[in-house]
């Protein structure tokens, strides 16, 4: 090889062999579509988003963007465990799904020890309400709303006096669980629940932002900032009650 061509080489900038800066930036563009994920490794806050369907106990079609319960069962449990992480964060925009997921992820979030807030965004609906209630301390954005609406079946229904008894009494528990984790009334929750021409071709109200804390659904109308605040309040709250030996 002559001089020339070996000058001609190194004057070439060399090309990344995969592992470079340029090359790990394509590939995150490809898999997440960003260039990069926001960490806070240092927060005592985690984020768990309800968002889409809740998945229950049948799988939705790959188009649907679910929640599915047996992934945020064991991030609840993990959380309760982790000393590093003080209070809980739930982000919601969902359109409901499956009634008994909704009321388990509900009956684990409320059994957590450590603070929780919830910030409903976009919507709340249906087995999205209980959830919302869940926490310690909720929040609803102005434009926000929340569907309350009997329980609904889907595909074969077996017209015997059994069924319609099964649904009266799952129905019961969701009435239960919201009149015991918020300050709206049994009665009221009801009327809401079966007021007839609120929705089209259907049972139940459609509620927004200031409305639902009218009726005692939800605690305040706010957002992240709003909610951030509340859960270092009660974050200090229990740090302060705690007998330190």
């Amino acid at each position: 090889m002559s001089e020339q061509e070996n000058e001609k080489n190194e004057a070439q900038p060399q090309q990344p062999d995969g592992d470079g800066p340029e090359e790990s930036l394509v590939d995150k563009i490809k898999q997440l579509g960003q260039t990069n994920v926001p960490s806070a490794p240092d927060s005592n806050i985690h984020i768990l988003p309800i968002i889409g369907q809740i998945e229950g106990h049948l799988q939705l079609p790959s188009k649907n963007k679910t929640t599915k319960y047996e992934h945020v069962l064991p991030q609840l449990v993990a959380i309760e465990q982790n000393p590093k992480i003080e209070g809980v964060i739930l982000l919601l925009n969902t359109v409901g799904g499956d009634v008994e997921a909704g009321l388990a992820l509900s009956e684990m979030v409320a059994s957590l020890s450590k603070p929780t807030v919830s910030i409903v965004l976009g919507g709340g609906h249906s087995i999205g309400v209980p959830i919302a209630t869940s926490a310690d301390f909720s929040f609803i954005t102005e434009t926000a709303t929340m569907t309350i609406h009997p329980i609904r079946l889907t595909g074969l229904v077996i017209g015997v006096p059994q069924t319609f008894e099964y649904l009266d009494k799952m129905q019961d528990r969701v009435i239960r669980f919201v009149t015991n984790h918020s300050n709206v009334d049994e009665e009221k929750f009801k009327e809401l629940m079966f007021e007839k021409g609120n929705l089209t071709r259907d049972i139940g109200t459609n509620v927004i932002g200031e409305d639902a804390v009218k009726y005692g659904l939800i605690d305040e109308v706010g957002g992240v900032s709003e909610a951030i605040k509340k859960l270092n309040e009660l974050i200090d709250e229990k740090n302060e009650g705690q007998v330190i030996q």
